[in-house]
């Protein structure tokens, strides 16, 4: 049912201990996820993205806090839980000697489908995942585009309303990753998918999410749709150009009148962020031309969301993601863990 919660998390916390110091992954991670959502998390490497997502597919478990997902507790049915979630994560699925198709019905007798179910159920994603094309060919003939929709058919295997994907685009080239994006929204269309993803490529947040949620240093810092957030913590940010910079100052004393935003003068030319800017720049520039001062260039630029990042941290995505990756998982904590993230089956 539509904004059922399908992901319910309360003071999820995760601490990892490297070489006998505490490190805190994940702190206090609490939100609600509606069925139906596509929801984009972003963070720069080391953010606690992948810890999350591995929280919550119960391939690690949390140090504290609690989660249900599609209806199940994580800590208590963790069996519960992976029977009804996709997971594709980071490496490569499938065994690279083994059949596109084969692959796919080796992982339907693993969900305890019938040969019968498993072999519509493959012919039905390698249709609507467009493998057709290299259904009998071997897995390490694949490209990486390919790979990665194979990824996705392999979680997507037994049906689950829920798929998480760590960045599912990451090493691909533009086309691919158009073409991998086409897949993921038709999986929505087609089956009613609710989508949980992490990624670095923020104009795919921006242009396909309807919530983004941003990570930073293991906290949530800002959960929002792409153009409400860009709107209060970037907003747009209009250029105008002058004679001089005798008028550009003359200029300022107008622009800070009509808006409370800090404004720039740099030489010839000043700049302000604010939000609405394209309601905001005709209105200076009629102002500035009753004031006798004669606007040679205006120019607003919306806001993309790596300002967005920049506003809450002080950082822009590209600059925080320069430091060291998340820790990995203690191998103890679940010992298949490994087998499950490399093919995309949580077993």
């Amino acid at each position: 049912m539509p904004n059922q919660p399908i992901i319910e998390t309360e003071g999820l916390t995760k601490v990892f201990t490297v070489k006998k110091t505490p490190v805190h992954a994940v702190t206090d991670l609490s939100f609600t996820a509606a069925r139906g959502e596509l929801v984009a998390f972003l963070g720069p490497n080391g953010a606690g993205k992948s810890t999350s997502l591995r929280m919550l597919t119960t391939l690690i478990p949390p140090t504290s806090g609690t989660a249900r997902v599609v209806g199940r507790d994580i800590r208590t049915d963790a069996a519960g839980v992976r029977s009804r979630i996709g997971y594709v994560g980071q490496l490569t699925s499938g065994s690279f000697s083994q059949r596109v198709r084969d692959e796919l019905l080796s992982q339907g007798a693993f969900y305890g489908m019938s040969k019968r179910d498993s072999g519509r159920r493959a012919d039905e994603l390698i249709e609507s995942l467009d493998l057709g094309s290299f259904a009998k060919r071997s897995v390490q003939q694949l490209s990486g585009g390919q790979k990665r929709r194979l990824d996705i058919a392999l979680g997507l295997m037994h049906a689950p309303p829920l798929i998480f994907l760590d960045e599912p685009s990451t090493g691909l080239d533009p086309q691919s990753r158009a073409n991998l994006w086409d897949h993921i929204l038709s999986l929505r269309t087609q089956h009613g998918t609710t989508v949980f993803l992490s990624t670095h490529y923020l104009d795919e947040a921006d242009r396909y999410a309807e919530r983004v949620m941003v990570m930073d240093k293991g906290r949530i810092i800002a959960d929002d749709d792409a153009a409400a957030l860009k709107a209060t913590l970037a907003g747009d940010v209009l250029t105008f150009g002058f004679a001089d910079a005798a008028d550009a100052t003359r200029a300022e004393a107008t622009v800070a009148r009509l808006s409370d935003a800090e404004v720039t003068v740099d030489g010839a030319s000043l700049s302000l962020a604010v939000p609405e800017g394209d309601r905001l720049l005709p209105v200076v520039i009629r102002e500035l031309d009753a004031a006798g001062i004669l606007v040679r260039s205006a120019t607003g630029v919306p806001p993309t969301l790596d300002d967005v990042f920049l506003a809450l941290t002080g950082r822009t995505l590209r600059e925080a993601g320069e430091g060291a990756a998340e820790p990995e998982s203690e191998s103890p904590a679940v010992a298949d863990a490994p087998t499950a993230e490399k093919t995309g089956a949580l077993r």
